[in-house]
């Protein structure tokens, strides 16, 4: 769910502009699930941009305050969704903990690293959203860690219809800062891609595993 358009186009033109995100239909990348794909999104590099970093952490804490209540902790999805998750903490003055894709072979044994307590309202920092499998994997370990899950928060999604029906299935809400559609949008009006490319990536999102078959 987007929560302020403008906002989600201002993002968006922070993604392309430090190519966080790279628009390319006519050469495009190979995921690694071996599926073509006409753009590719790194937003740990947000992280090297103060302005944007600023701006991005900002932005997080008025959207997640303005749509959840009570929030006590803030957590981290390992490893993309750490450096803005303790950003956003910082920022909203709450505890930060965060959760691995798995339980440490060695030592405690920890999948969620940091202090909280059982039943504490916490809301997930994610850097993107595909399909949601690890972002909701994380809700999922803490949840059976006792912690109240209000929602996730995440920088970017593609805006697949898979992910909104995992996370309906979940039973977890959550909200983005742009998507894919406010991306295209914004990279048309400030001709960051040429005019003709524009159908192509839109096909892209409706059928991606044929799009380029």
């Amino acid at each position: 769910m987007i929560l302020n358009k403008d906002k989600a186009l201002k993002i968006a033109d922070f993604l392309l502009q430090i190519k966080a995100v790279k628009l390319q239909p006519s050469e495009p990348f190979t995921w690694a699930s071996g599926m073509k794909s006409p753009i590719y999104c790194d937003n740990r590099k947000t992280l090297s941009f103060p302005q944007i970093r600023t701006a991005i952490r900002q932005t997080f804490a008025e959207q997640i305050t303005e749509h959840f209540s009570n929030i006590e902790v803030i957590a981290g999805v390992a490893t993309g969704g750490i450096a803005i998750g303790a950003l956003v903490a910082e920022e909203l003055g709450l505890p930060f903990i965060y959760v691995r894709s798995s339980a440490k072979a060695h030592g405690l044994g920890n999948q969620i690293e940091g202090e909280y307590q059982e039943g504490q309202r916490v809301v997930v920092i994610e850097d993107l959203i595909s399909t949601g499998g690890s972002s909701l994997k994380a809700v999922e370990a803490l949840r059976d860690g006792g912690i109240n899950v209000l929602g996730l928060a995440a920088i970017f999604t593609y805006g697949f219809e898979i992910a909104d029906k995992n996370f309906a299935a979940a039973n977890c809400e959550y909200i983005t800062l742009s998507d894919y559609d406010h991306l295209l949008e914004q990279a048309d009006k400030a001709n960051y891609i040429p005019s003709n490319e524009i159908d192509s990536l839109k096909k892209w999102k409706v059928d991606p595993e044929n799009w380029n078959k």
